[in-house]
């Protein structure tokens, strides 16, 4: 079995320094850190989370609170999380909220997370005060990724503005009747993403000088069936427009199936943008203002990590770049002569 020892020699440094870097202490340089990191990689060698909890007073576990694990965002989080953790011997214990009050009530009320984690990652929930203030009193590193939370730390895209990318995406190709699928906010979960992604809409609509029709705005939760259905609604009104902004890419895919099923063709007769770069963009041939999920996921743990090895809280909100990806659902309005 690989030993922290023969990590130290392959690596040429230090047992101690070695030790350091993997439990991602201060004081080792990030050069070195990569090193440690990736000959013990190389060798098998694996953290001991009790041995390391006993020198450090930590559990060596992250606690992730997640509304719902069997969603494409959620679940990327949770992915680049872990495997930032899991290089410097940190393990991830999941809170599968499941959107099921009863659930909530054993995270934030019952103190697990208090007993069990070193800092907290939530992913896209809105808090009332009480939990708020249960998660102050933890006194552990907190933050929020996806969406912002009033008193708390916040990593994420800046939801207003990757909005207004996509509806002037779709008014610079010459639209000017554009629809939106809005999302519903769902009991627990951030609001304030669905809110703004609305509003980026209606701030281009303006800066363009048009305004937004309400017929031509329908609200869907975040799947793609609730989201074809909404479709299909807006769709089969007249006039209808030529152009639709989705709130997130699983919402766009649905309005491609319901244009599909009204035999509108895309993006000849509709153009359709979303938001996310959702694994099935690609296969949709969807265009997208893409967010990397994986890396915030990974951003956050290691913000988290940082500031446990001694490294000064990061305060307020964290906006993350996202990107314009143009495939095949956008283009130009075809004039009803062209389209007939």
């Amino acid at each position: 079995m690989t030993s922290i020892d023969d990590v130290a020699r392959a690596s040429g440094v230090s047992t101690a320094t070695v030790s350091r870097a993997l439990r991602g202490l201060p004081n080792v340089s990030p050069a070195t850190r990569e090193t440690v990191l990736a000959t013990a990689e190389q060798l098998g060698y694996v953290v001991s989370s009790s041995a390391s909890g006993l020198a450090t007073g930590r559990t060596l576990a992250m606690g992730v609170v997640v509304p719902n694990v069997s969603r494409w965002f959620y679940a990327t989080v949770l992915e680049g999380i872990d495997a930032a953790l899991r290089r410097v011997g940190y393990d991830t214990i999941l809170f599968n909220l499941g959107l099921k009050g009863e659930d909530r009530e054993r995270v934030f009320h019952r103190s697990i997370l208090r007993k069990r984690t070193d800092a907290v990652i939530a992913l896209c929930l809105d808090f009332t005060p009480a939990e708020r203030e249960q998660l102050a009193s933890l006194g552990h590193p907190t933050i929020v990724v996806g969406g912002p939370v009033p008193g708390l730390r916040h990593l994420g895209v800046d939801e207003l503005a990757v909005a207004r990318a996509a509806t002037a995406h779709l008014i610079a190709l010459g639209h000017r009747q554009i629809g939106h699928l809005a999302g519903i906010p769902e009991p627990g979960l951030n609001k304030r993403v669905p809110q703004r992604r609305r509003r980026g809409y209606e701030l281009a609509l303006s800066s363009a000088g048009l305004s937004a029709r309400p017929e031509w705005i329908e609200p869907s939760d975040f799947q793609i069936s609730g989201a074809r259905e909404a479709a299909l609604r807006l769709l089969r009104r007249e006039p209808r427009p030529t152009a639709l902004f989705a709130a997130s890419d699983e919402m766009a895919i649905g309005a491609i199936l319901a244009a599909r099923e009204l035999g509108l063709d895309v993006p000849r007769e509709l153009s359709v943008i979303g938001i996310d770069n959702h694994a099935l963009a690609e296969t949709f041939g969807l265009t997208t203002i893409a967010q990397d999920a994986f890396g915030q996921g990974r951003l956050a743990a290691e913000l988290m990590l940082e500031e446990l090895a001694g490294a000064p809280p990061r305060v307020g909100q964290l906006h993350v770049p996202a990107t314009l990806i143009e495939r095949a659902t956008t283009a130009p309005p075809a004039s009803r002569a062209q389209v007939e």
